[in-house]
């Protein structure tokens, strides 16, 4: 057992944790990162086979090391992503201690060990760790999301989480309930589909868009244009929201295309309810089908509308806009209030219904009443203290891979000048420019 010092430990080997170190490399500054872990556990380790990156590959970059494949329009493989981070690693000498978890995070320490030490990191391994700066890029949202129904389910049917679904031959024989319709839901249903596999989908709240709209990726628009209100948000992660939560459905696979309860269905899903209770092989629904479909669909044409008066405003010189089909709720029928899993012979549940944040390891004065770190554009409420891979503002653009560099290097900035101003080494600042 011992102790150590270094000037900045950062939790969680992903890519956001990985871009920080990165950006401190690069200015000079020894960063360790602490990873549970493999370096990309979650894009190794933690995702279906056939899962894409929902952005161009041109967006996968770090700092440093922008893509430099020959498929910039193209959607990467998750296992890529992993051996892109980990090539981004070694190339840049990111020190990165995989299988290291952090236990716990204290501040203020008492009687540290080094000068200057704000916090001491707890390892799983016994050892402890003295830091100035602290980055916590846990992800965001780590923690899979159950519902206490769970527990009142036959057990003869097989339950998981989206995070341990790895491919459809890997699953029991028979019909599978997907229930959550986000992206992963309806990643995972189309997936089941294409493989032959009888799929049911419990919808929830979810928003749809196109793929590509008036010559840019919808989310090049997103990330470009300030539009006006907030189009893709996320709530806190805890109970209910009244905000829609995530990013549009879309789709990698096949070079990337729309998806949206219209084409599962289409493509022989069953479309039912809302989950809301459960009681041996009886599921209870709520009978919201068609209610889902039209507000997914709402929310639609408001985001189009947005980028449309966005185009307009800055005189941008793009296509002309093509005529969005209405919202037809013919081409859906409410399923009714149950669905009986063993009538339909359903022997398998896969839960899409998302993540919490888990951030118990930081100190409580870093974390509101709900257990949700305070912070303002990553920079937390104990100094030294930083986030990557937060939303901001509500919105979860940020968590998008490729926000990564840019959030990274605010960070590093900020340990920069830190270090530089109680150095007084005003010269450095000049870093802050480049």
């Amino acid at each position: 057992m011992g102790t150590e010092f270094v000037e900045t430990a950062i939790v969680g080997g992903g890519q956001q944790g990985c871009s920080v170190a990165g950006s401190l490399t690069r200015l000079g500054y020894r960063a360790v990162v602490f990873e549970r872990g493999e370096t990309g556990q979650t894009w190794a380790r933690e995702r279906w086979e056939s899962l894409r990156v929902n952005t161009p590959n041109r967006t996968v970059t770090f700092p440093g090391l922008p893509y430099d494949g020959d498929d910039p329009e193209g959607y990467m493989p998750a296992g890529e992503v992993a051996r892109r981070l980990r090539r981004y690693v070694a190339e840049l000498g990111v020190e990165v201690r995989e299988h290291t978890s952090v236990q716990a995070v204290e501040s203020p320490v008492e009687d540290p060990a080094y000068p200057g030490a704000r916090f001491r990191l707890h390892l799983g391994n016994g050892d402890t760790v003295e830091a100035r700066n602290v980055v916590a890029a846990l992800g965001g949202y780590s923690s899979p999301r159950l519902p206490e129904l769970t527990a009142r389910i036959d057990p003869a049917v097989t339950q998981l989480h989206t995070r341990y679904y790895r491919a459809p031959g890997l699953l029991p024989e028979g019909a599978v309930l997907v229930v959550g319709s986000g992206n992963s839901g309806q990643q995972i249903a189309e997936d089941l589909r294409d493989a032959g596999r009888e799929v049911f989908l419990a919808v929830g709240r979810h928003k749809t868009s196109p793929r590509r709209y008036r010559g840019a990726q919808i989310l090049d628009w997103l990330q470009l244009l300030p539009l006006e209100g907030n189009l893709e948000s996320a709530s806190g992660g805890k109970g209910d929201s009244p905000v829609l939560p995530g990013v549009s459905v879309l789709s990698g696979k096949a070079g990337g295309r729309d998806l949206s309860l219209t084409v599962l269905a289409a493509q022989g899903v069953t479309i039912v309810g809302t989950v809301r209770g459960a009681q041996g092989s009886v599921l209870q629904l709520e009978d919201n089908v068609r209610a889902v479909a039209q507000g997914a669909a709402r929310a639609e044409s408001e985001l189009l509308q947005a980028i449309d008066a966005a185009i307009a405003q800055y005189g941008l010189v793009v296509p002309e806009r093509t005529p969005v089909p209405a919202f037809d709720a013919s081409r859906f029928a409410d399923y009714g209030d149950t669905l009986d899993l063993a009538a339909h012979h359903i022997t398998t549940i896969v839960w899409a219904t998302g993540f919490v944040p888990d951030y118990q390891i930081l100190p409580p004065a870093a974390l509101d009443a709900n257990g949700m770190p305070v912070h303002r554009a990553g920079a937390g409420a104990l100094p030294g203290l930083y986030y990557a891979g937060l939303p901001e503002g509500g919105s979860v653009m940020p968590l998008l891979i490729a926000s990564t560099r840019s959030q990274a290097e605010r960070v590093a900035r900020g340990i920069h000048l830190d270090n530089t101003l109680r150095h007084r080494s005003p010269a450095a600042l000049g870093q802050l420019w480049i």
